[in-house]
């Protein structure tokens, strides 16, 4: 069986790719999208997803056809700004975890910090029943794009389960497919504790997934108390 090729690129596309004028307008491309995601998220901030379009560009300051050039529409742009938060918040838990001793201890640290927001401002605009909500919606819409939008918080588990496993701390069965799962915990832990009513508190949330998470991961079991 024949493998398919892909078809390298061409001479004319690599100078075009060099080329200053291509290169300016890949930066100005990219410096109107962040004007606009940043826009967007104060207006979340303020009002949810209950914001036009209109009053997007207006607060963007950028014209309609300026944003149409960067997003298919609004929800295409909400995937984006959760992408942005998403990466954020893996680079404040990785910066936040540089003094733990050991990867299994900023392991831990990144799979109960995630949790630490469940307990409480589930009414906010930006609350975790809003983030909740819109990951969902848009994860119908736009399945392949919203897993690649939390691919930050699982490459950071990744990391961290490789750096363990190499010390001899964890015994993962495939360090891929245990980020993978791993992140998947996370986030439907959240979900669900973002709407449900139960006398856990975030801490005790965090600390039952993570031994559970540790457990399957193959490290020790985690002492009580």
């Amino acid at each position: 069986m024949t493998r398919p090729t892909s078809s390298p690129e061409s001479w004319a596309e690599r100078a075009a790719d060099r080329s200053p004028s291509v290169q300016r307008s890949r930066l100005r491309s990219a410096k109107q999208a962040k004007v606009i995601i940043e826009a967007a998220r104060r207006l979340m901030a303020e009002k949810g997803g209950r914001f036009t379009t209109q009053e997007l560009v207006k607060e963007a300051g950028v014209a309609l056809q300026t944003f149409y050039r960067q997003f298919a529409g609004k929800d295409q742009l909400l995937v984006a700004v959760i992408g942005d938060l998403i990466a954020e918040a893996a680079a404040r838990y990785e910066e936040a975890a540089r003094g733990l001793p050991d990867p299994v201890a900023r392991l831990r640290f990144y799979v109960t910090s995630t949790l630490r927001g469940v307990g409480g401002a589930g009414d906010e605009v930006m609350g975790p029943r809003f983030i909740t909500g819109e990951h969902w919606r848009l994860y119908q819409l736009f399945p392949d794009e919203v897993n690649e939008a939390t691919r930050p918080f699982a490459e950071l588990v990744l990391r961290e389960i490789r750096a363990a496993e190499a010390a001899g701390l964890l015994a993962p069965t495939d360090p891929e497919h245990d980020a993978w799962h791993v992140t998947r915990l996370v986030m439907t832990t959240f979900h669900h504790h973002a709407f449900a009513t139960g006398g856990e508190s975030a801490e005790e949330i965090g600390d039952h997934l993570w031994g559970f998470c540790l457990s399957a991961l193959g490290g020790p079991k985690p002492r009580s108390g």
